[in-house]
């Protein structure tokens, strides 16, 4: 009777509106919900407004998934827009096709080698750049650059696709592509570039120089909340459009892309026409998001988590944990930040507690959780240290490092098993198990060198701190820690 549950067998699918696909000048690898419901969208009106050939072939890393579900479709979703008031749905149409590269890495490594691909963006999130978050290096025991210096035409990591297809270009005598990445790293184009050209180095030093020298790595800033879509999203699009759409995406009305204006001959869309704001130094505006939003972001997480709140608009409706996050704002974050150029960080961190409040955005807390060993450094642990340092308060930060460390350990405070999603996630949990006591298991989780700089680890303030913070956790539970430190 039907296709999917809930959904009528006769419903037309979705289709390309006029049966016509763009040229592809952009490679994306890492085509997951976040970059279809931004850059993609950016991309898509860019070339409506001002044209060029910036077509996007999408790179699935490893799950078919994404393109078994865009293809019947000839590769066009929809991006709906979750508004307090209303729903708007809107169909992208800017993605040409989409490859899998455990499947065919020779057509993915061809198609970043072609000479109409000016620009490749990625999204492969923090742990896909295998290096080290504290220090920003290569990870040169990661098993996939391992396979990938062994395996020069079937790479397994982003990385390794980015060197391969760039030493390609320099043997064919081509002009390289410009890296863009769209992940939430500081200083996110110099990391890249770091990790490229190191991973070049072992190959040929004469690469890594060509890249050096010729090729682009602007940093970027980029922000739109987008929840995971579920099956109930799927059909209630569906009724309300008339079509079938198996991959949509759900999204914010907010949206912002902050660019360096940096690129391999000055070759890129029409960006700045569609709201991009394309400048000559992100960090300003990197450090305000990464530590303003995704600062929160997680602490409300982990903490939010603990306490029993599924998304960060439950999380924020409970008074004591708005007062938490503002209070987070207002003395340990916004302290040490420089605000960018006509920017009004009072102004800003208020409207993102709207954005926090929107009950259409089902951002759950386990999935902003996630990952949280490559998200820590740049997001908490960075503030953190300033704040030692000029003698600001922490004590709200630490206790959400605390509840990452009672989080990681694999179990709530009701004694239920928490799905630990972390490429660390093996190793933090056998580090927790090992010792005993709120001090124990800080100490241990501390001298976890990949994601605590030995500086901020080994300082005993911070240490004793969090082991206040843990035990605090232990004996009153996340809610009632968040009620204390936010009064």
């Amino acid at each position: 009777m039907s296709t999917e549950a809930g959904l009528p067998a006769d419903l037309p699918r979705l289709h390309r509106p006029d049966g016509k696909r763009p040229r592809p000048g952009i490679v994306h690898l890492g085509l997951g919900a976040f970059f279809r419901a931004h850059g993609a969208v950016y991309v898509s009106e860019a070339m409506e407004k001002s044209g060029g050939d910036w077509g996007i072939i999408g790179v699935s890393l490893v799950r078919p998934d994404q393109r078994d579900l865009l293809a019947p479709q000839d590769y066009v979703y929809t991006a709906l827009e979750l508004g307090p008031e209303g729903e708007t749905p809107r169909v992208i149409t800017a993605v040409d096709r989409v490859l899998v590269a455990r499947d065919d890495p020779q057509a993915v490594l061809a198609a970043m080698s072609d000479p109409a691909i000016r620009i490749v963006t990625l999204t492969v999130t923090e742990k896909g750049y295998c290096h080290e978050p504290s220090t920003g290096r290569l990870n040169r025991q990661h098993p996939d650059i391992v396979h990938d210096l062994a395996h020069p035409d079937a790479p397994l990591s982003a990385v390794g696709y980015l060197v391969r297809a760039l030493e390609r270009r320099r043997n064919a005598g081509l002009r390289p592509f410009t890296v863009l990445c769209c992940d939430n790293l500081p200083e996110n184009g110099k990391v890249v570039k770091g990790v490229v050209i190191e991973l070049a180095g072992l190959i040929d030093p004469a690469l890594a120089d060509w890249i050096s020298t010729e090729g682009a790595f602007p940093s970027t800033m980029v922000d739109r909340i987008v929840p995971a879509t579920k099956p109930e999203d799927i059909e209630r699009l569906a009724a309300m459009t008339g079509v079938l759409d198996l991959s949509p995406v759900m999204h914010e009305p907010f949206r912002q892309w902050v660019v360096e204006d940096h690129f391999v001959d000055g070759a890129r869309p029409d960006l700045g026409a569609v709201g991009v704001q394309l400048v000559s130094d992100v960090t300003p505006f990197e450090h305000m998001k990464l530590r303003c939003l995704n600062g929160t972001h997680s602490s409300l997480a982990y903490l939010g988590y603990l306490a029993g709140h599924e998304t960060i608009s439950d999380t924020v409706a409970d008074p004591s944990f708005a007062r938490f996050c503002k209070r987070l704002w207002r003395e340990e974050i916004v302290p040490g930040l420089e605000a960018p150029e006509g920017v009004s960080l009072s102004a800003y961190t208020d409207a993102l507690f709207e954005r926090y409040s929107n009950p259409a955005i089902r951002h759950r807390t386990w999935q902003i959780a996630m990952d949280g060993s490559q998200k820590l450094p740049q997001r908490i642990l960075s503030t953190v240290a300033e704040n030692l340092k000029a003698g600001r308060p922490f004590a709200g930060l630490a206790l959400a490092v605390a509840a990452w460390m009672r989080y990681v350990g694999g179990e709530d405070e009701t004694g239920n098993q928490i799905d630990v999603r972390d490429p660390l996630a093996a190793r933090l949990k056998s580090l927790s198990d090992a010792a005993n006591g709120a001090d124990g298991k800080v100490a241990a989780l501390l001298g976890a060198t990949e994601i605590f700089p030995p500086a901020l680890a080994g300082n005993e303030d911070f240490h004793a701190t969090l082991a206040k913070a843990y035990a605090g956790l232990l004996e009153k539970g996340a809610a009632r820690m968040v009620e204390e430190v936010g009064a």
